[in-house]
């Protein structure tokens, strides 16, 4: 049986998350990231259907992040593994401006650069920063 395709390919990265709760903030790191989501691993539980905020830094180096992209948000699942969690995460609507500002983080990943325009010569599955669909089917 052949798996549906996604609406927007997901890059494995490595971002540092900070979500954000009605009652508390919770450090994690993402595991991918997409146009309508991302995966991350936490420490502590967040139940199924809470909403949220997210702040999504890139990591340069172990001292060195970007400034913090805030995001709405929502949990879609929840699974403990051996001593923490993996949650999905779907984005919620955002203003346009945020919108942008997440389009920008994501070509970087792609490896087109924040500047770079978009191009159909531009192939995603030729650069290192290629969507985890692409790469692995």
């Amino acid at each position: 049986m052949s798996r549906p395709e996604r609406q927007h390919p997901r890059y494995a990265h490595e971002a540092a998350i900070t979500f954000h709760t009605l009652d508390r903030a919770i450090a994690g790191r993402s595991r991918n990231v997409s146009r309508g989501g991302l995966c991350a691993d936490l420490a502590e539980e967040i139940r199924a259907g809470t909403s949220i905020e997210i702040d999504l830094q890139l990591v340069f180096a172990e001292d060195q992040h970007s400034e913090p992209l805030r995001l709405p948000a929502r949990i879609a699942w929840c699974t403990a593994i051996d001593d923490h969690y993996q949650v999905g995460v779907q984005f919620l609507a955002m203003h346009d401006e945020t919108a942008a500002d997440l389009m920008m983080f994501l070509r970087y990943l792609d490896g087109r650069g924040a500047l770079q325009a978009e191009t159909p010569e531009a192939s995603p599955a030729a650069s290192p920063g290629s969507s985890i669909d692409e790469r692995f089917g």
